[in-house]
């Protein structure tokens, strides 16, 4: 391997926004892409494979904007081993600082048989062909054997050389379909770099998939083998069951430096707020034990524990929350807390508020303590966001009063502010939610289309607050909004007028009857 490759220096590349994204349901905007692109590159990863530009239009204009906006890191895009598709993506990351294509093509005999329909000797006329083209266009060219881990190590050498050969940078050997123990991946990494003469003139790389529930050890398991690039995604999303996580696969080689001698460039403390827009923007919530960035990742509850934790913290914690972005302290503030105490632990979470919006916060903080038992981190995050996201809005929620009767009439009485203007209205509706957001379209004089509806709770109990996420889409325009309040049908009301004003903004139209078509 090159004398970079030898170093204990391991590459993050994040797939977030392609193979993340191609979860189902977890379609972003390219406002919400770009907000993805933003933290990843200000946490230090490596390389963002930015999407797939051969997809849609839109995930051309995705990849080429990010590649526009990018500071640090290398903007990738995904093409199979098809000339248009290689064009395609050369053409997007061409705006990068620095760009990479990364090309694939199927390589193990049940995809070869059933999928490509292709001789072993046909695909290695591709590789030749494609990687070639691609380097013809940009310096940087990554080549993926497509469910290598299932592939004859034979064939996969004669690939991967041929790769290097007609100019790879690097290679990636997936394990496509999650199939793959850490042994046996440890083994084919290891193989391989041995059998492949220029081995040396190219970075190997891991990209692991979750069906197994093995990606994280499976990836670990590779750069002990000698890959020097792991393929990961925030939260761990992904196809089917996901990829491995790059929150625990930076904080295992952080924590275990021990057992696994090898650093990242990624500043830790980001990993926590990467999870949570991660996770606003696909709508994907996390779970509350998941390793790193779950709720739970760092409380204690059991009496044991909790008094270890008073004489020692790392009697049960290998890590400590401030190493991720979590603060240790979860229930601080209530409704005695004053203005003073409120913005030190703004500060705590990583806020610096104007003071209009500061005393709109701190408003709807002691309004929330009021009726919450427990006010958490978690609560006052998502309170602190949701102000932030809505300070601009013209539309604006004034009053709302909601009449639901089982087999009845449900009704919303609402009262908006349209560039501070009043408007009146009431709609009745099949349900408190259809009520609501009718009465927002007569009121807006608009009807978009509503591709996603969602709630969560922020923290646990039946006083928890509600964050609602609601998608519109309008004459090819795609928005969404969130709100977070204590109840459900307010949060869904100011959610819905979010995503609207995030359309108004978009569109720089007037507040009412902007997007009738």
């Amino acid at each position: 391997m090159t004398s970079q490759a030898n170093t204990d220096r391991v590459f993050i590349f994040d797939t977030t926004l392609r193979d993340g994204e191609q979860s189902p349901g977890a379609t972003m905007t390219l406002e919400e892409k770009l907000q993805v692109a933003e933290i990843l590159d200000t946490m230090g990863v490596d390389i963002i494979e930015a999407g797939f530009p051969i997809a849609s239009n839109g995930d051309f204009e995705a990849v080429a904007t990010v590649a526009k906006r990018a500071k640090n890191a290398v903007i990738c895009g995904l093409a199979r081993a098809i000339s248009a598709d290689i064009d395609r993506a050369g053409e997007a990351v061409r705006f990068a600082r620095r760009g990479r294509i990364h090309t694939f093509v199927s390589t193990s005999p049940i995809h070869l048989a059933h999928q490509m329909k292709k001789t072993e000797d046909e695909v290695l006329e591709i590789v030749t062909k494609t990687v070639t083209q691609a380097r013809n266009l940009i310096d940087d060219v990554e080549w993926s054997g497509m469910d290598a881990t299932r592939t004859p190590i034979e064939f996969l050498a004669r690939c991967t050389e041929a790769a290097i050969k007609a100019g790879a940078t690097t290679i990636n050997i997936p394990d496509t379909v999650g199939y793959s123990t850490p042994e046996d991946y440890y083994q084919l990494i290891h193989d391989l770099i041995a059998m492949v003469p220029n081995s040396d003139k190219a970075i190997f790389s891991t990209h692991c998939h979750n069906d197994l529930g093995m990606a994280v050890a499976n990836s670990l398991a590779g750069v002990r083998a000698g890959a020097r690039q792991v393929e990961c995604t925030i939260n761990g999303i992904g196809e089917r069951a996901g990829n491995a996580a790059l929150e625990e696969v930076v904080m295992a080689l952080r924590t275990r430096a021990d057992a696994m001698p090898y650093h990242t460039e990624i500043e830790t403390t980001h990993l926590s707020r990467a999870s949570r827009v991660v996770s606003a923007a696909a709508n994907f919530p996390v779970q509350y034990n998941k390793a790193i960035v779950g709720k739970n990742a760092f409380a204690h509850e059991s009496g044991i524990h909790q008094d270890g934790m008073l004489k020692n913290a790392s009697t049960y914690e290998i890590m400590t929350p401030e190493s991720v972005g979590i603060k240790s302290t979860s229930l601080v503030m209530g409704k005695h807390s004053g203005r003073h105490a409120f913005k030190e632990k703004l500060k705590d979470l990583g806020y610096e508020l104007a003071d209009n919006q500061f005393q709109e916060a701190f408003q709807r903080f002691k309004d929330l303590a009021d009726r919450k038992k427990h006010v958490y981190d978690d609560d006052i995050v998502a309170l602190v966001d949701d102000e932030m996201g809505s300070g601009a809005d013209r539309i604006k929620l004034v009053d709302m009063s909601v009449t639901s009767k089982t087999g009845g009439v449900h009704r919303c009485e609402l009262k908006v502010a349209v560039d501070g203007a009043p408007v009146e209205v009431s709609f009745d509706g099949t349900g408190s939610v259809d009520a609501i957001f009718n009465a927002i379209k007569a009121a807006v004089k608009a009807d978009p289309h509503l591709v996603l509806y969602a709630v969560d709770g922020v923290t646990g109990g039946t006083d928890a607050q509600a964050n609602a996420h609601v998608r519109l889409e309008m004459n090819g325009r795609i928005a969404s909004g969130n709100a977070t309040e204590p109840d459900t049908l307010v949060a869904s009301a100011r959610a819905y007028l979010n995503a609207y004003n995030r359309l108004l903004v978009e569109r720089g139209a007037p507040a009412q009857g902007a997007l009738a078509g």
